[in-house]
């Protein structure tokens, strides 16, 4: 169903039970976001947070796509496959054969559904704008500050209204915003993005670059705004497919940009490429690391917007899972029918899972009919959208479930040879990414987990029962540079050992490596994986996500050798990176936690807030073992 606004989405989660109304004032700064981590940490990802006092004229909701139900209420549908299905058969309809008259009129009806999608600019003004400050100061907004060393505030749903200065053609992308001053923040768009590509547009032109920023409305709008859609489509359209309706537009204030009618809050402004760019953030990201500061665009804001009602949408990211999880499902299900039927038919199923953060680990199930398959798919991923920035990807059969990670595990420990069965290769990465040596390229890994067929077979493709008491001997043998190690996955049939070291000590990972393998012997698993000795190993959530982002593959995924032979045992370098022990020669930046006086604030005050028991804080397991300079890691 669609929603009028924020308003109208939060008394439908309300009814629905999946709202907590919280009145005790929690504070933009710091507190918002430590409560929120508690809460969308749990099993399903708790309840959306509406907090009524602010110290601010605006209520904040926040975590309201944090779970399966609320994403798939907020896209109109029972369940996030349904779209999927929605699209496959609009596809299998408009690229079926045609060759009578009567077969091609049949499809005057699906073309007229179609149109109907396409948004529509209304006179007059909305009601985003039964309020208007045309002397506008962002200080009127709750706009939060989540982690210690965040640069500032930071608006984290801003609907990024560009217009493709040659084509008049619109992008709605989310770029987070740092508030420099009540009217100049900053616009973080990357590189890769469409609104970096408006703005080279502009800066070719000698023009300023009009922006309207919009905020809440219908919650499709914010879905499709994180959309990977190809350039040059309208996000407003995939909203209208999905809504079944068309997104109704009205045009700016001050600029000649439309925003949506129903839209709970405008900021309205401009980008002037002929400026000198801003130092914006550091910022506690989504990836679970800070991404450290850099030069940005600065947005001046010339007017403010909003409903006599509105709501003041957030989120918050940091170590994963949190509500972006969310949101990312909802993408990994949405856009799988036009991944199979436009470029990979082959392709059965995918799971972005939630500690590859959307694009660090993807795991892909394949109808496999000829050798050499799944590099194929892997190689074509990887030229595919944002799925370029994918670093970690394994490839499974068709009877493999790619959403339990555990039967994936087992069929790398069946039908992976590590000798035989890797690809490594190169191209971009996200530009979040701090691991590679050289900022937004780097190395990936394709892990080929199908059943081989005659032409692909090797030797050493039976996998070898460990002895769990053996292995675990073994490595305790090895007194020097190993911090820790869990053995544990041996005993569920899955061949991999997670090891941790010191590196603090100068322990080097190539040369432990080495040391393992010569105590080991014959007693390998397929894959080690070695992190530093910070990081919980019995969490194996928490090991897959720090490894996943801390490494390069091209220079982290290596093999050991026994009398120049290299051996069958794929190591994995997860480890930070320092100049002393790795040439690393970059920052590399700090995990996002809450500060200790942070999380003593809001243990003090949760009795008052209406969330029950007292969750303990996820940062209280690194508070204490982190050694961290502010956002930069030590």
């Amino acid at each position: 169903m669609p929603f009028s606004g924020l308003d109208n989405f939060v008394k439908t989660l309300d009814s629905k039970g999946q709202l907590v109304r919280i009145k005790e004032f929690v504070d933009p700064i710091y507190e918002i976001a430590e409560v929120t981590d508690r809460v969308c940490k749990q099993q399903g990802g708790g309840k959306a947070l509406l907090f009524e006092n602010t110290g601010k004229p605006f209520p904040v909701l926040i975590n309201a796509f944090g779970s399966d139900e609320r994403i798939a209420l907020a896209l109109g549908v029972f369940n996030l496959d349904d779209t999927a299905a929605k699209i496959e058969e609009l596809f299998k309809h408009l690229t079926h054969p045609r060759h009578s008259l009567t077969s091609k009129l049949k499809i005057l009806p699906t073309l007229n559904r179609v149109a109907k999608w396409f948004p529509k600019t209304v006179p007059g003004r909305g009601e985003c704008q039964q309020v208007v400050c045309r002397e506008p100061d962002l200080s009127i907004l709750p706009i939060l500050k989540s982690w210690p060393y965040d640069g500032g505030r930071f608006v984290t749903l801003p609907m990024v209204n560009t217009i493709d200065p040659n084509t008049r053609i619109r992008n709605v992308g989310m770029y987070r915003m740092q508030v420099f001053t009540e009217v100049l923040a900053g616009m973080h768009w990357h590189r890769h993005k469409t609104g970096a590509r408006h703005f080279n547009e502009y800066k070719k032109q000698g023009k300023k670059m009009p922006i309207a920023v919009a905020l809440g409305g219908d919650p499709v709008y914010t879905y499709a705004a994180t959309a990977p859609l190809p350039d040059n489509i309208d996000e407003y359209i995939l909203a209208g497919f999905l809504r079944n309706r068309r997104v109704r537009l009205v045009k700016g204030i001050t600029v000649d940009i439309e925003v949506p009618y129903d839209a709970d809050i405008v900021i309205e402004g401009y980008v002037d490429p002929s400026e000198d760019l801003a130092w914006e953030g550091p910022f506690g990201d989504h990836t679970g690391f800070y991404s450290l500061a850099d030069w940005y665009p600065k947005f001046h804001i010339t007017c403010i917007t909003h409903k006599r009602n509105a709501i003041y949408p957030a989120t918050i990211v940091g170590v994963p899972p949190m509500e972006d999880k969310y949101i990312a499902r909802a993408t990994e299900r949405i856009f799988l029918s036009p991944i199979k039927i436009a470029m990979l038919p082959e392709v059965v199923d995918m799971n972005l899972p939630v500690e590859g953060v959307a694009h660090n680990i993807a795991i892909v199930k394949i109808d496999k009919s000829y050798p050499g398959q799944a590099y194929k798919v892997g190689n074509a991923f990887w030229g595919a959208g944002q799925m370029m920035f994918n670093k970690i990807m394994v490839v499974a059969d068709s009877n493999v479930d790619v959403h339990c990670i555990k039967d994936v595990a087992r069929a790398i420990t069946k039908n992976y040879n590590p000798l035989y069965d890797t690809l490594i290769s190169r191209g971009p990465l996200d530009v979040l990414d701090h691991s590679s040596s050289k900022p937004a390229i780097g190395g990936k890994i394709l892990i080929d987990a199908t059943v081989k067929l005659s032409e692909e077979q090797s030797f050493g493709d039976e996998p070898i029962a460990l002895d769990t008491e053996g292995v675990s001997a073994h490595l305790r043998r090895i007194s020097e540079g190993i911090s820790g190690f869990n053995v544990s996955l041996l005993n569920e049939g899955i061949s991999l050992v997670v090891v941790s070291v010191d590196k603090s000590n100068g322990a080097i990972v190539r040369v432990l490596a080495q040391n393992i393998v010569c105590n080991l012997g014959k007693d390998l698993p397929k894959i080690i994986v070695v992190v530093d000795k910070e990081i919980p190993l019995e969490q194996m959530s928490i090991v897959a996500w720090y490894a996943a982002g801390n490494i390069d593959p091209d220079r982290d995924c290596f093999y050991a050798e026994s009398d120049g032979v290299k051996l069958p045992c794929l190591f994995i370098d997860g480890t930070r990176k320092t100049i002393e022990n790795d040439n690393f020669k970059r920052d590399w930046p700090s995990i996002v936690t809450s500060s200790r006086e942070t999380v003593q604030k809001v243990d003090s005050k949760w009795n008052r807030l209406g969330l029950g028991d007292l969750i303990d804080s996820p940062s209280a397991q690194f508070l204490d073992i982190i050694n961290q300079d502010g956002a930069t890691a030590k």
